[in-house]
């Protein structure tokens, strides 16, 4: 008797010589793509569609377009196709289109395959099967490839980027390497050099082509004896477009970032298409994100599909060394007004028992206290009570005050890292460029502003009364009408006001996803229902 798959296999032959549409999962696919044996154009648009997945930073061969393209090319020579060779490529069309439209409209990869913590958006009804099927009988393909992809600016907007960085990738100006930077006489042997206003470089020609390339100098600007003016400001444009310090000065960081080919950043802009395929950000009408490379949070609503910013504002992360700020989304549901500060048993452990073991004042001088196992509040520093704190049996905490680490507010969304968003009493430190300081919470730069923005549907949260609030010394904690999502993402190229944005990969989390996407590529591909 024969099997199960060889009988659904002779029947599936059968039903294909007869030309008979089964209604089952298998049904014929040939019809879509052919007539009378030879093929439809939406089959050969469909090749053009594939070949041009790269200018969605997606990878061309991922779909097997070049086989493909050979395959629709030879059917459209004599003899026509038999009915199951059409079978055969109509099946390959629909399963590389399938994908093609899955990639697009949620990203090739699960981000909790690489640590980040938060669901990949819903399909919202998106069915790749039935969308095809839709727009192969309507012949709408490249409009059907549009709605797949996300639908924001700034996923157009580097879209645009990624053309312009790929039309610079053989240019000669990245051909050469920029020369040595200059050594003042009074340098220390060994330290790197660096450009500043009024000196001369051999480098100069090749910095100003680079730069009238990358749209930071007037194309007809002419080259200067000495580096000043115009060129001063040039650097300046480029080093704040690639979160770097904005001094003019081509030091160690501005001379690497420099020293980036076009191709690199036309990669980083891929990684970057591929993250904003899956990170959900237009599902709730207000939304907060924080962006930890630029180290910038947004608060904005959305209406009638856009983005509008409430609020930018600058933003410190996690240490990148060791205390990194997760990548993770949460509803955000209270407010904590003049908070107290428990101190994380890993802080308290390694830093805080160690202090108060050397110095026992430290306890009271940074107005702190103990919390008992049995809920009991004391203030001796004893070996007792310190040995408890280190097997977790109790705990410190820091008094609501000018002091305290979270200073006047703090924002709670329960998430399993215990982050969450709060204010300082260390606000100089939102003056340095690259703000990652903290044990991974994220401070904020306005809080004012902030709670305003996530109480609006509170009115009788006035300003007055916020700001009242945080100074009064003493725990208030307010529950949100309405929670608000807070997300933690991870950016590395951004369009802003038409100007193209990088910035440096501080927790190596772009290599990770290139590395994941390459072992996905050397991985059989997933399923599709045309293969199934």
């Amino acid at each position: 008797m024969p099997t199960l798959p060889t009988f659904l296999h002779s029947l599936r032959s059968l039903a294909l010589a007869l030309g008979l549409a089964t209604g089952v999962a298998w049904a014929s696919e040939a019809p879509l793509w052919f007539d009378a044996g030879r093929p439809r154009p939406q089959a050969w648009q469909a090749v053009e569609l594939l070949a041009d997945a790269p200018g969605h930073g997606l990878v061309a061969e991922d779909y097997g377009v070049d086989a493909l393209g050979r395959q629709v090319a030879e059917a459209a020579l004599e003899p026509a196709l038999d009915d199951q060779a059409q079978e055969r490529l109509a099946q390959a069309l629909s399963g590389a289109m399938q994908r093609y439209l899955s990639d697009l409209h949620q990203g090739r990869l699960d981000p909790r395959q690489i640590g980040h913590h938060f669901d990949p958006p819903p399909r919202d009804g998106f069915d790749p099967a039935a969308r095809l099927r839709e727009g192969l009988r309507a012949g709408r393909l490249a409009d059907l490839v549009r709605e797949a992809a996300p639908r924001l600016s700034q996923y157009e907007a580097l879209r645009q980027a990624l053309a312009r960085m790929r039309a610079l990738a053989d240019h000669p100006a990245w051909q050469q390497e920029l020369p040595p930077l200059p050594h003042p006489a009074r340098q220390k042997p060994g330290r790197p050099g660096k450009l500043e206003p009024g000196q001369t470089w051999a480098g100069m020609a090749l910095l100003a082509e680079r730069l009238r390339l990358l749209g930071d100098l007037a194309a007809d600007e002419p080259l200067p004896a000495v580096y000043e003016g115009v060129w001063v400001e040039a650097v300046q444009r480029f080093q704040e477009r690639h979160g770097l310090e904005v001094d003019g000065v081509v030091g160690k960081d501005t001379w690497a970032a420099l020293r980036v080919t076009p191709g690199e950043r036309a990669q980083q802009i891929a990684l970057n298409l591929e993250r904003l395929r899956w990170t959900p950000l237009t599902e709730a009408e207000r939304m907060i994100v924080v962006n930890i490379p630029e180290f910038v949070l947004r608060a904005y609503e959305i209406r009638e599909g856009r983005i509008v910013i409430h609020q930018t504002m600058k933003i410190i992360v996690g240490k990148a060394l060791d205390t990194r700020t997760p990548v993770f989304g949460e509803e955000m549901r209270s407010i904590e007004f003049s908070p107290y500060w428990n101190v994380p048993p890993s802080i308290a452990r390694s830093e805080t028992v160690p202090k108060l073991r050397r110095d026992p004042a430290y306890l009271a001088r940074e107005e702190m206290e103990f919390v008992l196992a049995d809920g009991r509040i004391g203030t001796e520093v004893t070996p007792d009570v310190l040995a408890e704190v280190m097997a977790g049996r109790a705990r410190i905490r820091q008094r609501p005050g000018p002091k305290n680490a979270l200073g006047a507010v703090k924002f709670s969304f329960p998430n399993r890292d215990n982050i969450y968003l709060h204010h300082t009493p260390a606000a100089q430190l939102f003056g340095k460029g690259r703000r990652d300081f903290s044990h991974g919470c994220v401070r904020v730069e306005r809080p004012v502003e902030l709670a305003l923005f996530v109480l609006q549907d509170m009115p009788q949260w006035t300003e007055q009364r916020v700001r009242e609030a945080m100074a009064a010394g003493r725990l208030q904690t307010v529950r949100l009408a309405t929670p608000v999502p807070v997300l933690i993402t991870y950016g590395t190229a951004l369009v802003k006001q038409g100007r193209l944005h990088f910035y440096p990969d501080i927790y190596g989390h772009d290599r990770e996803l290139a590395e994941a996407l390459q072992q996905r590529r050397t991985t059989p591909a997933r399923p599709t229902a045309a293969t199934r």
